[in-house]
């Protein structure tokens, strides 16, 4: 897709590295790329999976390009962070799972990369996590404020970005901030193994989709009108090829052979 970032797709799965050694810091430039490689995936028929992952073993993503930020005037940042916001709403939204597989360390803007996709993974003992913008006298500007008050709770993101505090993978495990923790050892390719859980032929990723759908946004709305959006899915999936292939076989006793469509 680009220097930055990184595609390929394997076996239903789109795999999106971040590639700026050595923390994988974003710039502008990157936040375009990863623009470009999401909007492929998302209108890729053969991808039904995203898992987002940084080059190399000790960086997912350390956050905003630093250096690039002392350089440049107050507009220009505050034109960046909404070029990246944008960017991470689109990774948030597209109608396919997204899993952020955290190879190492994921802190700063890199934690709210992280938290703009729907399940992260991370590799024992890999690194650490956090929003410590506040050490830096500014607050956690590319959607951290919000997306980790929704995942862990206000209270407890409150103290976390507060306090500027870092946390191991397990400790974030045990909160609910990562879902799975995997070994070292053929880290990749449990991740790889984690993502094809969610794609067909064993599973109807449509369905998964527009699962994916309801939550998001109907997190954001009234319960009613979250009703309401799981009830017009809800119809689209009655009409869907892979709807008729799963009643079928619970019918006729049988696997199901999905199409994701």
């Amino acid at each position: 897709m680009g220097e930055r970032v990184r595609y390929a797709v394997d076996g239903g799965v789109a795999v999106l590295e971040l590639h700026e050694p050595p923390a994988n810091c974003y710039s502008y430039e990157m936040m375009r790329e990863l623009d470009e490689a999401i909007l492929a995936a998302r209108f890729d028929p053969a991808v039904h999976v995203l898992v987002l992952r940084g080059a190399g073993e000790k960086f997912f993503c350390a956050g905003a390009d630093i250096g690039m930020l002392r350089s440049v005037t107050p507009q220009y940042k505050y034109f960046f962070c909404l070029h990246a916001n944008e960017t991470l709403n689109r990774l948030e939204q597209t109608p396919k799972l997204v899993v952020a597989a955290l190879n190492g360390h994921c802190v700063g803007g890199g934690l709210e990369v992280a938290l703009a996709c729907d399940l992260r993974v991370a590799r024992r003992g890999g690194g650490k996590l956090g929003l410590p913008e506040v050490n830096l006298g500014v607050l956690p500007g590319t959607g951290g404020t919000q997306r980790l008050a929704r995942a862990i709770g206000r209270s407890r993101a409150i103290e976390m970005m507060a306090l500027g505090r870092t946390m191991s993978f397990e400790e974030a495990h045990v909160i609910g901030l990562v879902n799975q923790v995997f070994e070292p050892e053929g880290f990749d390719a449990r991740v790889l193994e984690y993502a094809r859980q969610f794609v067909p032929p064993g599973r109807a990723a449509k369905a998964v989709g527009l699962v994916k759908r309801a939550v998001v946004t109907g997190l954001e709305v009234g319960f009613e009108q979250g009703l309401a959006l799981e009830r017009e899915l809800q119809q689209q999936l009655f009409e869907s090829r892979d709807a008729a292939e799963g009643l079928r076989a619970y019918v006729e006793k049988r696997a199901p052979e999905f199409e994701g469509r």
